[in-house]
């Protein structure tokens, strides 16, 4: 299913787009305020966020709900209801994955922020919006807002709940405005502040 509107194209994602996926994740999230600190080598950052991201947006391919722009300049990752972002084997070997990546003291980061982010899920039936990113070469046009307007479009059709946590308190209002409301908070050991957001069936 393709959008029928003019702005922006929207697509469902397949296995063919994976990298042009991953690399627009990588950029979007690089000096984001949270997952950036989680990958403290500069160096590699790069690199390791990179594979995170892949294995991550690899898994959501599963489900039919990965939107993109017509040329993946923005990309949202959602998990349906009663879904999980990664299979039970990936989740089994998520650790050791995490510590071959980055070392143990950054992968002990990651597990705990992970599973901060599990333990505010909503139990209820939702929409989880996993990952929602726009290059970093298209940023300024609109495209990731319009991306989720689209895709706010199709849960409501669908009559589902959406739940999200942000990040980077500059988007809050944004998801404000297409219906979102917060609901809590949580601080990571950085210190940084994630909010978590729900909006109701329509």
């Amino acid at each position: 299913m393709e959008s029928s509107g003019s702005f922006p194209a929207v697509r469902v994602a397949t296995t063919d787009d994976l990298d042009g996926v991953v690399a627009t994740l990588t950029s979007a999230f690089f000096d984001d305020p949270l997952w950036g600190p989680a990958f403290p080598d500069l160096t590699h950052r790069e690199a390791q966020a990179s594979a995170l991201w892949r294995l991550f947006a690899g898994s959501a391919l599963r489900y039919p709900f990965t939107y993109l722009t017509e040329n993946t300049e923005s990309v949202a990752v959602w998990i349906p209801p009663g879904g999980i972002d990664l299979t039970e084997n990936e989740s089994l070997g998520f650790e050791s994955f995490l510590v071959d990546l980055v070392g143990e003291e950054a992968a002990k980061g990651i597990m705990v922020i992970s599973a901060q982010f599990e333990e505010v899920r909503p139990t209820e039936p939702h929409f989880y919006l996993s990952l929602l990113a726009t290059h970093r070469d298209h940023r300024g046009r609109g495209l990731g807002m319009g991306l989720l307007r689209e895709n706010l479009e199709r849960i409501d059709a669908l009559g589902g709940a959406a739940h999200l946590e942000s990040s980077n308190p500059v988007n809050d209002a944004r998801y404000r405005s297409v219906g979102f409301e917060r609901q809590g908070e949580f601080t990571v050991a950085s210190g940084h502040i994630i909010t978590t957001m729900w909006r109701s069936a329509r």
